[in-house]
């Protein structure tokens, strides 16, 4: 298993982070290590003393493929949540300086946290699902999947090109404005629609 993820796909997010709106899908990676197991707690990192949520629509795929069209990629997943890609900011902004790889700011243990799954039907309008973010009860991110730059068939065609997709990896697709800071005692809770999928307290 895999975690893929998207960065910079919500223009606004790329702007508050003075990054460049990007002409294509831009990937990094997670190792499998990086997902938190279910009912296991998140402690904040000793590495870091900037920790940012950045919370986002996380597809699971279904079916291995390479080399996907953007037509078929549909059938390529079955469920999606909402998850959090937890990232070092201090640590990322020192690496990025010195034009250095994200791994150590955006891949650490734990990193990648998921939400209860949500089975994708034809009912299900893929090009509009809402999701939000509470910090502590108050509304800090708020995103919809018609303002991604790529969609989540896009996605899978450009990442099938490089990397074939197994079944159970997982693609997070990007975080729109609004990231921030969390420290200990935070209480992170996500939503797709109005349904909760997770509820996260950093320790």
């Amino acid at each position: 298993m895999k975690i893929i993820c998207v960065g910079r796909n919500y223009a606004e997010h790329a702007m508050e982070l003075g990054n460049d709106i990007p002409e294509e899908p831009v990937i990094f990676m997670k190792p499998k290590s990086a997902l938190l197991q279910s009912h296991t707690p998140f402690y904040y990192p000793e590495f870091t003393n900037e920790l940012h949520y950045e919370c986002e629509l996380v597809l699971r795929i279904c079916k291995n493929g390479k080399y996907i069209q953007e037509r078929q990629a549909g059938s390529y997943y079955d469920a999606i949540t909402v998850g959090l890609d937890f990232t070092a900011r201090d640590i990322q902004d020192e690496l990025k300086k010195k034009g250095l790889p994200w791994e150590k700011a955006k891949a650490f243990d734990n990193s990648a946290v998921l939400g209860k799954w949500v089975p994708v039907t034809p009912a299900l309008n893929k090009k509009s699902i809402n999701f939000s973010l509470y910090k502590s009860g108050e509304l800090v991110q708020k995103g919809n999947s018609s303002n991604m730059l790529f969609s989540f068939d896009s996605i899978i065609e450009h990442v099938s090109k490089y990397f074939s997709l197994n079944i159970g990896d997982l693609i997070f697709t990007g975080t729109p404005a609004g990231v921030g800071e969390c420290v200990v005692g935070d209480e992170l809770d996500g939503f797709l629609e109005e349904e909760k999928l997770f509820a996260l307290e950093v320790k």
